[in-house]
């Protein structure tokens, strides 16, 4: 009797410990009956279930990485272009992705991979190596993770977090022609940044050219009115001195004309001895 008791306790501890299961964070859990899934969404915490009868699956519910191999598309001119890209995708539903998968994180992997990877082809075939490269990466990610999304959920049970690509490589052939493509490119920016250049440069020294010419004319006339009133000035001296003793204006002019006409010693002049302009040598000191 003894014996039999104790094999009861034993077997009575073994049920009880089949009958429970822990699910911690960040897991989630169904259970499986004969094959058949009675219960599925299990949170974190305890639970129990029929023991032999029933078997508990726990599944990740984390975000989980799709690390694929490069894949080589083709553009809308059949370019070619080789992407390097992966895939954040979590478990949505737990009794789809257990009936496509077995709950084999490889299997949904390989399933998911193609997947993506026909999204991104459609992507690809519908756009230009030029807008690729001018940075439509961003709107082509959001266009297939939204399309594998709906896809994934309904087939997989997955739901795709994000599409990254992490690369676009060109072939050789194809990188040497856009490299041509590009240097074309800049070349011609740089000429239409010199021609503008230039042309800026001739307007701003044709401007200055202009002020300059304004500027000349407005100082000479400046310059011409003030000598004519300074000659002006020096005419009504002249005509007041001359008011005032024309016999010594007259003198003091000669004098004036005496020295410019011999100023630097050398100068000759051939005169008759009763010109006027010997007339204060000849008899201008008797008169006064």
């Amino acid at each position: 009797m003894k014996f039999l008791a104790g094999i009861l306790v034993v077997v009575a501890v073994l049920l009880g410990f089949n009958s429970a299961y822990v699910v911690h964070e960040g897991q989630s859990a169904l259970v499986l009956q004969f094959g058949r899934i009675v219960r599925t969404g299990d949170t974190p915490g305890l639970h129990f279930k029929l023991p032999l009868i029933q078997q508990a699956i726990l599944f990740d519910n984390r975000i989980l990485t799709l690390e694929a191999q490069p894949e080589r598309y083709f553009t809308s001119e059949k370019k070619s272009v080789n992407v390097d890209f992966y895939v954040k995708w979590r478990i949505a539903d737990n009794a789809a992705y257990y009936r496509a998968t077995a709950g084999a994180e490889l299997q949904a992997a390989n399933r998911l991979s193609p997947i993506v990877k026909d999204a991104l082809r459609f992507e690809f075939n519908g756009r230009t190596l030029q807008e690729l490269i001018a940075g439509g990466r961003k709107d082509i990610t959001e266009r297939v993770r939204r399309q594998t999304d709906a896809t994934a959920r309904k087939s997989l049970g997955i739901a795709v977090v994000d599409v990254r690509i992490k690369r676009i490589d060109l072939p050789d052939e194809v990188s040497e022609s856009v490299y041509k493509r590009m240097r074309a490119e800049r070349l011609q920016l740089a000429n239409e940044l010199r021609s503008t250049g230039r042309q800026a440069a001739e307007t701003i020294q044709a401007d200055a050219d202009r002020q300059g010419q304004v500027i000349r004319a407005e100082a000479e006339r400046d310059a011409a009115k003030i000598r004519g009133e300074g000659d002006a000035q020096a005419a009504a001296i002249y005509a007041q001195a001359y008011g005032q003793d024309p016999e010594f204006f007259a003198f003091y002019r000669s004098l004036g004309a005496y020295r410019k006409s011999f100023d630097d010693g050398k100068g000759v002049l051939v005169l008759k001895p009763d010109s006027e302009f010997l007339k204060y040598f000849n008899d201008g000191a008797s008169k006064r």
